[in-house]
């Protein structure tokens, strides 16, 4: 085995390993609206998760670029409000453009052939196309330092106020969500992506 003390490790390499090994890992395809310009940002993170369920809660970590917040995150920290949806693997193209560098007047939304939709519970809009997404309210937000002391990536806790599911991938019914039939991707490292692969089913002990 390797023993490698992270402390003597650059941001990049650090990054580099955890990106590499902490996989696969979900992708938060996130909708906000500018209070200034009032356009709609769209972009991918894969640093997140599900908190909790009571209360609905999600994880959202979004970087730094030089110290400055990016319009995810400072959108969201201003207006209280993002959309959150699940990546399917018909909308992996068109979310992967919406990684690129705009101004913040701009709207990745654009780049793409996306659509927004209204939400029901909130003012920012989110994607028409997803098969899944979260309206959510800003529960919290963390700006997180580094060894330097300075802000890094913000930290954002959303709860959900309601979710959004095509009946393709639902089972009302019996209030499933039917993974076969939604397809989310995960994240790995680089520019690479991965899908479900195969399925099995672990009995947890008494």
């Amino acid at each position: 085995m390797h023993k490698i003390n992270v402390m003597n490790l650059t941001a990049k390499e650090r990054y580099k390993l955890l990106s590499g090994t902490v996989i696969p890992r979900p992708i938060a395809f996130v909708t906000t609206r500018s209070t200034e310009s009032g356009k709609t940002n769209a972009a991918p993170f894969s640093f997140f998760s599900m908190l909790a369920g009571d209360p609905p809660l999600l994880s959202i970590a979004v970087g730094r670029k030089k110290g400055l917040m990016k319009d995810t995150a400072r959108n969201a920290v201003a207006s209280k409000e993002l959309v959150i949806h699940v990546v399917h693997e018909d909308l992996v193209f068109d979310m992967n453009q919406t990684a690129s560098t705009l101004k913040p007047e701009e709207s990745e939304v654009d780049l793409t052939s996306l659509s927004l939709v209204e939400s029901t519970s909130i003012q920012v809009p989110g994607i028409k196309e997803a098969l899944v997404r979260f309206e959510c309210q800003l529960e919290s937000h963390l700006p997180i330092q580094n060894d330097e002391g300075e802000v890094s990536f913000d930290l954002l806790i959303a709860r959900v106020i309601v979710i959004h599911l095509d009946e393709t991938v639902y089972n009302k019914e019996k209030n499933y969500v039917l993974p076969d039939k939604l397809k989310p991707v995960a994240r790995l490292s680089g520019p690479n992506y991965a899908g479900l692969g195969e399925f099995f089913s672990l009995k947890r002990p008494d």
